[in-house]
């Protein structure tokens, strides 16, 4: 697919294009709103189907560990087998999914069709990102381009909270994946219509089957641990077998990758320094900014007392906010340089983490939780758009898929990271507590949490500070002067 947006300077292209790119940013919207759109169904979900306690997290869990475990399969399998096919595949299968859980009445069916979900989510994740670059050429057109679909991929993590506690208190908790068929299922149809045929299989690159098979059951078996260990005990005997299994397995794709003729991540993208700071950026992004969304949905409901509704409703400031850091992040990094955009976003994130902290009191209220409400949010969707930016830059066609799957891996290991240790630091002291004993020391548990997100950021500020200093050519800044042949 040959590069577009290069008929205007730092526009989208033609109206199939854009059109392209709405179906795109459509597509990753669908798939990001589902990583949180059962958080608040959650009570409904645990009293109608017989989850305990223990168990409802597996609910959410599911899916982040099939999600992240597939992600680089799906880059790669988009790269050599064709964009297209691959994003009807992973809609396909998130349709179906999202039909079977809607129907479930059994906890086993639900989280069988959560995992298929993550397996869709997979699938398509990486390829919406890998076909916007390639769609539109390196510069204004593709930031400009990358920030509407990371807009929509950003926005998606918290309009799921909002929508599913509307369609929670509307309709109950099966409306939450059932809305899932009738966005993933359009969107489907549109592909054919939209997005042009794959070309020919390109018969000299083979599919590294062993590399695929090792790197995706290997971060499967490491993510489950991570999300399981708190609740299991992290010194229990199968948590401590599935962490080994787990690294044994990235060992072998490591000496799998040594000696394949066609790896599936080519070294070559390894020493790209914008891609690799970019999963490190994606892996923080997800620990620290994606968490953010459960503890607020907690101090939301167990503190201040809302209903699903009133939950949903108080997500509609964040929601704005984000989308419109996202939509503007392609433009900031064009005007003033990737890395000093990303290192602002990153300070406004980490000021707006402290002042949440603050806030998130027994006693306090959704005011004063506004002020970094704004500011968490504003850092927020400008990292998200950022990171992606980073992870295509400097990377060639043929590799987009593999690339994009690389990144997308890192944010699906932070969001497992993360969310374990943050949950720990949240129900540190919580045990044998009761009424309102327990509610203010959840309030205090959830207040710590959000200033270990802080630091969190404050970390990932100075890493892109003091980054190994990136080629020249990697650095995607302003643009020069239009001389000559290179207009």
């Amino acid at each position: 697919m040959a590069p577009v947006g290069a008929d205007r300077p730092g526009g989208l292209g033609g109206n199939r294009d854009t059109a392209i790119l709405a179906l795109l940013s459509f597509a990753m919207l669908t798939v990001s709103l589902d990583q949180y759109i059962v958080v608040v169904a959650l009570p409904d979900i645990a009293r109608d189907l017989g989850y305990s306690a223990q168990t409802l997290q597996s609910v959410i869990s599911a899916y982040a560990v099939a999600s992240a475990g597939f992600l680089l399969f799906g880059g790669r399998a988009a790269d050599l087998l064709g964009r297209r096919r691959i994003l009807a595949a992973g809609l396909a299968l998130y349709a179906a999914a999202a039909l079977v859980g809607g129907l479930a009445t059994g906890p086993g069916t639900l989280l069988v069709a959560r995992a298929v979900q993550g397996l869709g989510g997979a699938l398509v994740f990486p390829t919406t990102l890998a076909l916007i670059n390639v769609t539109f050429r390196e510069g204004r057109a593709r930031n400009r381009a990358l920030g509407i679909w990371g807009g929509a991929g950003a926005a998606g993590l918290v309009i799921g909270v909002l929508l599913g506690g509307l369609l929670t208190h509307a309709f109950g908790w099966e409306a939450v994946f059932l809305v899932n068929v009738a966005l993933a299922v359009p969107a489907l149809l549109l592909a054919f219509v939209l997005i042009p045929a794959d070309p020919p299989r390109d018969r000299t690159r083979r599919f590294d089957l062993p590399g695929a098979l090792s790197v995706t059951l290997g971060v499967t078996l490491i993510v489950f641990a991570l999300v399981q260990g708190p609740g299991s005990g992290w010194l229990s005997p199968a948590i401590l077998l599935t962490a080994a299994a787990g690294l044994l397995l990235l060992g072998t794709f490591a000496l799998v990758e040594r000696r394949s003729a066609d790896p599936l991540v080519p070294p070559r993208l390894l020493a790209n320094p914008s891609l690799v700071t970019s999963v490190v950026i994606a892996f923080m992004f997800m620990a620290t900014f994606g968490s953010v969304l459960y503890f607020l949905s907690l101090h939301f409901q167990q503190i201040l007392g809302y209903d699903a509704l009133e939950t949903g409703v108080g997500f509609i400031l964040p929601t704005a906010v984000v989308v419109a850091g996202s939509t503007t992040a392609g433009q900031l990094a064009t005007r003033f340089g990737l890395w000093r955009t990303l290192l602002g976003a990153l300070a406004v994130g980490a000021l707006g983490a402290a002042l949440l902290g603050t806030a998130a009191t027994p006693d306090g209220s959704y005011a004063a939780l506004v002020p970094g409400l704004v500011a968490l949010s504003a850092g927020d969707g400008i990292v998200f758009t950022g990171m992606f930016i980073a992870a295509g830059t400097g990377v060639p066609d043929r590799d987009q898929g593999i690339a994009s799957g690389i990144a997308s891996t890192g944010s699906g290991m932070g969001a497992a990271v993360g969310l374990a240790l943050l949950v720990l630091v949240e129900t540190a002291g919580l045990h044998g507590l009761t009424g309102e004993e327990l509610r203010d020391a959840t309030a205090q548990g959830i207040g710590n949490a959000l200033f270990a997100v802080a630091a969190g950021i404050a970390l990932t500020f100075f890493f892109v500070l003091f980054r190994p200093e990136a080629r020249s050519a990697a650095q995607p800044g302003p643009l020069p002067p239009c001389r000559g042949r290179r207009c």
